[in-house]
C-alpha cells in the first residue's frame, strides 16, 4: 500500500538503459491505477525505447509504410503512428489530474508548454500548430518540421503515456511510418538543428521546466 499522496511533486524515474516497450505499458497501467485506487505518488519517467513504432487509437493502416522494419505496437493512447528509438527522450506522465484541475484540454496545452520551455533552453523555438498536434520548428523556406510528439491516455482522471522529445535519434528510421498521419511535414531534431546537448543536459532541462508548468504555483491554463 501507498502512503496517502498530498500535494507533493511526482516521483522522478530516469532509466539509463533501453526499456522494452511492454515493460514500460506495464508499468505506466499499474501506476496510474496505483494513484487512482492507492494513493501512489504521481509519477514521470525519463527513457528511452529501443527502435519501434506505436499505434494510438487513431492509427490508419496505410499510415505504416514499412511493417518488417520495426516492432509495431498498439499503444491505447490517443494519436495516431509513432515512432521510439535511441536518441530519442521519452517522458512518460502519470499525474492525478483530478486535483489538476480535471481538465484534459488544460493538460495537453501544459504538455505542449512543458516541451516549449524546455526547447528554450537550448535555443530552439519549438511551436504549436492548429490542428497539428506536437512541437514544430520553423525551417528555412517556409519548411516546418516536428521535433516533439505528444500522445496521452487519461484513465478515471490519471494520465499516462506522455511527449517524446527527438534529441539526437536516426531520422530515417521514421521512415517506416507517416508520423502522427502528417504527410506534408518532415521532422526534426536538436542535434539536426545544431544544438548537441546530451541526454543527461535535456533531462535536466525537462525537470527544470516541470514545476514551472504544472507545479503549485503555475498560472491558470490559456488553452
Amino acid at each position: 500500500m501507498f502512503k496517502k499522496n498530498g500535494q507533493a511533486g511526482p516521483e522522478w524515474k530516469i532509466s539509463d538503459e533501453q526499456i522494452p516497450y511492454p515493460q514500460a505499458l506495464a508499468f505506466m497501467e499499474a501506476r496510474a491505477a496505483a494513484i487512482r485506487d492507492q494513493g501512489a505518488p504521481e509519477c514521470v519517467w525519463l527513457l528511452e525505447h529501443p527502435p519501434l513504432y506505436t499505434a494510438g487509437t487513431s492509427a490508419r493502416p496505410e499510415d505504416l509504410l514499412d511493417r518488417q522494419r520495426f516492432p509495431v505496437y498498439q499503444a491505447g493512447r490517443g494519436g495516431q503512428y509513432t515512432y521510439h528509438g535511441p536518441g530519442q527522450r521519452v517522458a512518460y506522465v502519470m499525474l492525478d489530474l483530478k486535483r489538476r484541475g480535471a481538465d484534459i484540454r488544460c493538460f495537453v496545452h501544459d504538455l505542449e508548454e512543458w516541451l516549449i520551455r524546455t526547447l528554450e533552453r537550448f535555443g530552439v523555438k519549438g511551436e504549436r500548430r492548429e490542428g497539428r498536434v506536437g512541437i514544430w520548428v520553423a525551417r528555412p523556406g517556409g519548411r516546418e518540421d516536428k521535433i516533439a510528439a505528444i500522445g496521452v491516455r487519461v484513465r478515471k482522471w490519471v494520465s499516462f503515456h506522455g511527449v517524446a522529445l527527438n534529441v539526437d535519434p536516426d531520422l530515417s528510421h521514421f521512415g517506416g511510418i507517416v508520423p502522427c498521419g502528417i504527410r506534408q511535414h518532415g521532422v526534426t531534431s536538436l542535434w539536426d538543428l545544431g544544438h548537441t546537448p546530451t541526454l543527461e543536459e535535456v533531462d535536466m532541462a525537462l525537470q527544470d521546466s516541470f514545476d514551472a508548468v504544472f507545479g503549485k504555483d503555475r498560472p491558470p491554463c490559456q488553452s
